[in-house]
């Protein structure tokens, strides 16, 4: 689970943990969070989860993630693409380094790690969810680079389904 520290990602662990899935919690900058939330499902059943603090604009760390998954547990059977990076970006403000940090993590993140996870949840007959947005259909006014981003995010769920199709499920939400 990418980003899932805090808010929808913390739950999103909650709930497949409480399900018996093992979980690699992915945070960027969200430690005591997510130390917090390994704590808590740990004490719900010991070493079904790991933690690894990532940057998920970095090509390495995207291979780490899903290295760690399949090292830890020989299996990969869920890839939940959380995390997002959500600010506002004025047109008149806009920057180069905007562009490559939201959609470095909130669209070329998701499309490298289902290329990474491919073959693992290939053989698990396993599935991706992507955590899109009501953005991606209509944008969100000064938030023009993010909403491109979720539309981008969108669609990208829809051509993995088919290219996975059937041997992996890919939905967003």
């Amino acid at each position: 689970i990418t980003g899932g520290a805090r808010r929808i990602g913390a739950q999103i662990a909650r709930e497949l943990h409480a399900k018996g899935l093992n979980i690699v919690l992915h945070y960027n900058s969200s430690e005591t969070e997510a130390q917090n939330l390994i704590s808590e499902l740990e004490s719900n059943r010991k070493d079904s989860i790991i933690g690894l603090s990532q940057d998920l604009t970095d090509s390495d760390s995207i291979s780490a993630l899903v290295s760690s998954a399949v090292q830890k547990w020989d299996q990969l059977d869920v890839l939940v693409n959380n995390a997002s990076v959500f600010y506002p970006t004025h047109l008149p403000d806009i920057t180069k380094r905007d562009w490559d940090d939201l959609v470095g993590v909130n669209l070329i993140a998701p499309l490298f790690l289902i290329k990474e996870s491919a073959k693992y949840l290939a053989h698990a007959k396993g599935s991706v969810i992507n955590i899109v947005d009501i953005h991606a259909d209509k944008g969100l006014q000064n938030f023009s680079i993010y909403s491109i981003t979720k539309a981008g995010l969108a669609m990208l769920t829809k051509t993995m389904a088919r290219e996975l199709a059937p041997m992996v499920r890919v939905n967003g939400v």
